[in-house]
């Protein structure tokens, strides 16, 4: 089975909206899918929740396959949207100075792939 991690930085919804849809393809095909929000895509975080956001039922569906591994902490902290983060219960990952590692993907054999 391929294990794909995918590293969200951009935080444009644009570009989420990509790693929502390639994630939920990937997980029909059988695929292990980490999505892990970094940099400025952790802005997003508290729109995602709300009923009228476009991404909103895209969000739901990763959420509800738990495809959605974690934010980065010192990003959500920086940005302020830690406390989002929190009340969706989201995890907060920090094993790398306070960011996610990729490398800790990688060592479990997962492919990284950036937005």
């Amino acid at each position: 089975m391929k294990k794909i991690a995918l590293f969200v930085f951009n935080g444009d919804p644009m570009c989420f909206i990509h790693v929502l849809l390639n994630a939920l393809d990937m997980n029909a095909k059988g695929e292990e899918v980490k999505i892990i929000i970094e940099g400025a895509s952790v802005k997003l975080i508290p729109e995602l929740v709300k009923s009228g956001n476009p991404l909103n039922g895209l969000w739901k569906k990763n959420l509800k396959a738990g495809l959605v591994e974690g934010v980065c902490r010192a990003c959500s902290s920086k940005l302020e949207t830690i406390e989002a983060a929190k009340e969706q219960g989201l995890s907060l990952l920090e094993n790398m100075s306070g960011h996610p590692s990729m490398s800790a993907y990688r060592d479990k054999g997962f492919e990284i792939i950036t937005f």
